[in-house]
């Protein structure tokens, strides 16, 4: 699994991109929350993206980091990642 502090950047990543809106029409904006959310499956070795913010979350917090329970509990519903494109 990845470093804890590589999953924080990652599940704020993710947050930031999902707040744009999961029906944002900018390609680019599109393009990266899915990114994100294939980096997070791969480095928590889960399949689901909301699996991959809970298994996320649970290891930052393991490690000690103080911010990430407040994070946790506060995130409210992970918008279902868009179906990706043919790559």
């Amino acid at each position: 699994m990845a470093h804890p502090s590589m999953l924080r950047t990652l599940v704020a990543r993710y947050e930031e991109l999902a707040a744009l809106g999961a029906d944002s029409v900018d390609p680019k904006v599109v393009r990266q929350r899915e990114d994100t959310a294939y980096t997070l499956c791969v480095s928590t070795g889960t399949r689901d993206v909301r699996d991959a913010l809970r298994v996320a979350r649970q290891a930052v917090a393991a490690a000690g980091d103080p911010a990430a329970a407040p994070a946790a509990a506060v995130s409210g519903p992970v918008p279902a990642p868009a179906k990706a494109a043919a790559r």
